[in-house]
């Protein structure tokens, strides 16, 4: 008997069988998938627009045939001529399943769009940027002293500024000489240097005074979300802020899917330089807007990103980061321009720095972390853990810093789960269950209220509730831990074992009624025993790294903890604590660091000198391949307990007593229980 197609949709990660010829926009409906329509399906209003992605899917187990879905039809055919498609982009209502396939949902087509928590931090920089404007009165040509105007800019640099020698982008050389002559030989240039010592470059010019200033962009390239913050290069001021998800996430949700992705398909490590590139240009000109200033006038970029990351930027096949010994194509920094890379709506001779790479698969943006918090620097022992979907880890003091890189998987940014979704308007964000009623309350996204306040029906209306982000997860499986919902072996009771009726049965396993709002037309969002388990591994991961960090340093515990990345701005130290993310440690002693990453690129951005540092700094860390270590499987394996088998946590049964109970499968007849010091 044949099984009907499978349809796989990213970045929510929501699955689901259909009979063939049923509508891709029908599966995304039934599957609670968060796509927009608004002309109800008659392909007038092109809200629904999604990317089909072709060639083979090792992580969802599938080939994508070219013949997944139908031609395109009248209608479909009819809009393009009309008011044109992006080329690769299909109308869900028109396109009909065929075959097993995957499909992605860009933001633009999203109801609910992405809030990209990765915000600038406030930080106090030194003021020492790469390029900096010079205004300059040249001399006028002379029939008598023949010399090209490039000569005579040079020549007033010296004069008036004391810059001995410069150097310039072959694409700025053409503009020079009508800029000359509209400033009456009065020009600002911005002149950009790679080093402290080297000669410095003239990528821009203005005729006469230019008052308007210039701009650098600081990006995190995540492998789930890209991050941007606009710095002014005079003030160093964030002018604005801004992010999109990575379109790669069709390509794979995890690094190593794409890796896998770009080995089984010929050139498809192409497709996703190409789809990066494109959506950076689209996020530098999108932010650019925001803040109301001419993208001509963004002439410096900074990236830190992982390794795969890194290469798929570059447009570098990353097969060889997908096997031992992990090969870095290169692991210095990088100096490039906008035109080396293809991003199309910046400066041709826009300068790009590319932090280093410390080694294997710690990348850039670990070394940002690196700059950003210090660690080399630190009288006490701290482990800073950036939790995204590769999470990277430092430990160290002053004596000795150590890193690595760790798979944690989507599931914290809320892929994997079956009620998950990005972060957006309506996602639970937040959860309190109660110890004794096993009755929840949550916050959502977009309202201050909390479920069980007044004026929490009014704030969501607009919203709705509509699924459970990677912090909601977070605290709803710390909360049920401590409610007694959910075993230390991370297994949910029934019923009749918590004395809860949010307990429902699911097959042979139990999930945790969080939300139903069928009745109005919402969704039903549990929490499942598949979810439970992608958590575990997702923080077992995490874990094992932590401590295999610890190992090679030989302690058995840190001073403190610093969380970073988006996840260290929206989870409580003790929702980590409880579910195992983090070593035991006093509460007081795990802090957040926000978006640390980020604040490192800034720091580069705004700052020469500590590009020099953090080149140097990389060179001194001790990189810990998890992959590779032994023991790695061993912590791994007792860190899937909640919070751990057998790594005692005395500081956390200081804050919360968490109940003994253990349950079986298919055993009903439970609900008795004791309670234990953690």
């Amino acid at each position: 008997m044949t099984q009907d197609p499978l349809v796989v949709f990213t970045p929510s990660g929501k699955r689901g069988r259909f009979p063939a010829g049923t509508p891709v926009l029908t599966a995304a409906r039934q599957l609670g998938v968060d796509l927009d329509s608004v002309c109800g399906g008659r392909g007038i209003c092109s809200k629904c627009q999604v990317v089909p992605g072709f060639g083979d899917f090792p992580k969802h187990g599938i080939h994508s045939g070219e013949d997944a879905l139908s031609g395109w039809n009248t209608v479909e055919a009819r809009y393009d001529e009309k008011r044109g498609l992006p080329p690769g982009r299909r109308l869900s209502c028109q396109a009909q399943i065929l075959g097993d396939v995957v499909i992605d949902v860009p933001p633009e087509s999203q109801v609910h769009r992405q809030v990209v928590r990765k915000a600038a931090s406030a930080r106090v920089i030194e003021m020492d940027p790469a390029t900096r404007l010079y205004y300059i009165e040249v001399e006028a040509p002379d029939m008598h002293e023949p010399t090209g105007d490039l000569e005579r800019i040079a020549r007033a640099l010296k004069a008036q500024w004391g810059i001995e020698k410069i150097s310039t982008e072959f694409s700025t050389l053409a503009f020079l000489q009508p800029i000359l002559r509209k400033g009456a030989w009065k020009i600002t240039v911005a002149l950009h240097k790679t080093d402290i010592s080297a000669d410095p470059r003239l990528i821009a010019a203005w005729p006469g005074l230019h008052e308007a200033g210039i701009y650098g962009l600081a990006i995190d390239l995540g492998s789930t979300t890209i991050a941007a913050h606009l710095t002014d290069l005079d003030s160093g001021a964030v002018i604005a802020s801004s992010g999109i998800m990575n379109p790669q996430i069709r390509f794979g949700e995890d690094l190593m899917s794409r890796v896998s992705y770009a080995m089984m398909n010929p050139g498809g490590d192409a497709e996703m330089t190409a789809a990066v590139r494109e959506a950076i240009s689209t996020l530098a000109s999108e932010i650019a807007r925001e803040a109301g200033i001419d993208p001509a006038l963004i002439l410096e970029t900074v990236f830190v990103c992982n390794p795969v990351m890194h290469h798929l930027l570059l447009g570098i096949d990353p097969v060889e980061l997908g096997q031992a010994p992990f090969a870095l194509a290169t692991s210095s920094a990088l100096n490039l321009t906008a035109a080396d890379l293809g991003l199309t709506t910046l400066p041709s001779s826009a300068q790009v720095y590319i932090l280093p790479c410390i080694a294997g698969h710690v990348g850039a943006d670990a070394a940002a972390v690196a700059l950003s918090e210090q660690p080399g620097k630190s009288e006490d022992l701290v482990l800073i853990v950036d939790v995204g979907t590769n999470a990277e880890i430092l430990l160290g003091d002053k004596t000795r810093v150590l890193a690595c890189s760790s798979p944690t998987g989507p599931a914290f940014e809320g892929a994997q789960i079956s009620s998950g979704q990005r972060a957006a308007a309506g996602a639970i964000e937040a959860v309190r269950i109660d110890p004794e009623t096993k009755e929840p309350r949550f916050r959502i996204i977009g309202s201050k209220f909390w479920s069980d306040e007044r004026g929490f029906a009014k704030a969501v209306a607009r919203s709705g509730i509509t699924g459970i982000c990677g912090s909601g997860i977070i605290e709803a499986v710390a909360e049920m831990r401590m409610a007694g919902v959910l075993d230390a072996s991370g297994l949910i009771g029934s019923a009749e074992q918590t004395g809860s009726a949010r307990c429902i049965a699911e097959g042979r396993t139990h999930a945790y009624v969080l939300h139903d709002g069928r009745a109005t037309g919402g969704p039903l969002i549990t929490v499942t025993q598949g979810d439970i388990r992608a958590i575990q591994l997702a923080k077992s991961a995490l874990y094992a790294g932590a401590r295999l960090l610890m190992d090679t340093r030989g302690v058995d515990k840190v001073d403190r903890v610093v969380l970073a990345g988006a996840f260290g701005a929206h989870i409580s130290p003790l929702h980590a604590m409880v579910l195992g993310m983090i070593p035991d440690v006093p509460l007081d002693k795990v802090t957040s660091a926000g978006n640390a990453a980020g604040t490192g690129a800034r720091i580069a951005l705004c700052n020469l000198a500590a590009r020099r540092q953090i080149e140097a700094d990389v060179g001194a860390i001790t990189k810990v391949e998890t992959a590779i270590e032994p023991r790695f499987q061993e912590h791994f394996v007792a860190a899937n307990a909640i919070p751990h088998a057998t790594d005692p946590f005395p500081e956390l049964a200081r804050e919360v007593t968490l109940p003994q109970v253990g349950f079986k499968k298919g055993d009903e007849g439970g609900g008795r229980r004791r309670r234990r010091r953690a």
